[in-house]
């Protein structure tokens, strides 16, 4: 196992926000959102949370995904490019296909981990989709998260093994809270997997992701920073209408996991 490698968090992703924010956590309306949760701990808090965000959300088609992330992933520094997850290049938004140097849809949570493919739903929801270099994401492939590996010629700071993908420092508290996320939306209902963390690697077709412990490091080592918030508020203003409840409350990790 190799040495962690913290990163000062240089990148931003994001676009500005809307002309009315979403208040932080502790101004009434935000609490009227999770109005539901407070005072709730471990799976009670779970369910829900499960229940406000699965309520009122718009869901996307695949193809309605590339227009999203043209705009939930803008480079701030440069309207007319994406921020790539893994390799942080910004890169033009009309890039995108089947080249190896352009970008795709990276499902954070491997769409194989519960086999929902791009259904709409799990498939489809922009808060685990982010653009990708078409090359690193099939290197990544299904692979679990965890720590060890070497490092990925294409994308310096992240490192890959047989079983494992670690993501570069700068991101890796922004792919923990996408996963927790997932597994905490998708809880069987309406035709989607009941999708969970689990502490495993290799957990090929089943609906699990690990190694949950590593994934609450990456949460504690990288907190949220602005431009996870600023696309947080993104899908909540312009697409899906729901939130990652893990950028507006790091703490409800430790509380259910």
């Amino acid at each position: 196992m190799k040495t962690t490698r913290w990163k000062p968090l240089s990148l931003l992703l994001g676009v500005a926000l809307v002309a009315i924010p979403f208040p932080a956590a502790g101004a009434s309306t935000a609490e009227d959102y999770y109005q539901d949760a407070q005072g709730k701990t471990g799976e009670e808090l779970k369910t829900a949370l499960n229940g406000i965000i699965s309520t009122g959300t718009t869901t996307l088609s695949y193809d309605q995904v590339w227009d999203a992330l043209k705009v939930t992933d803008e480079d701030p520094a440069n309207s007319s490019n994406v921020v790539l997850l893994y390799t942080g290049r910004s890169q033009s938004k009309d890039s995108n296909g089947g080249d190896p140097d352009q970008w795709n849809r990276e499902h954070v949570w491997a769409k194989s981990h519960g086999d929902f493919g791009t259904a709409p739903g799990p498939g489809t929801d922009v808060h685990h989709l982010r653009p990708t270099d078409v090359s690193v994401n099939s290197e990544r492939g299904s692979k679990d998260f965890d720590m060890g590996g070497e490092e990925v010629g294409e994308a310096p700071g992240n490192f890959t093994d047989a079983d494992s993908w670690e993501p570069r420092d700068e991101v890796k508290g922004d792919v923990a809270r996408m996963i927790f996320y997932m597994a905490v939306r998708y809880e069987g209902t309406d035709g989607a997997p009941d999708l969970e963390v689990n502490d495993e690697v290799e957990n090929g077709k089943q609906p699990f992701m690990g190694r949950v412990s590593v994934l609450k490091q990456w949460h504690e080592q990288d907190p949220v920073d602005a431009g996870e918030e600023r696309r947080n508020q993104v899908i909540f203003d312009q697409f899906q209408h729901n939130r990652n409840p893990f950028i507006d409350h790091p703490e409800w990790v430790a509380e259910i996991w």
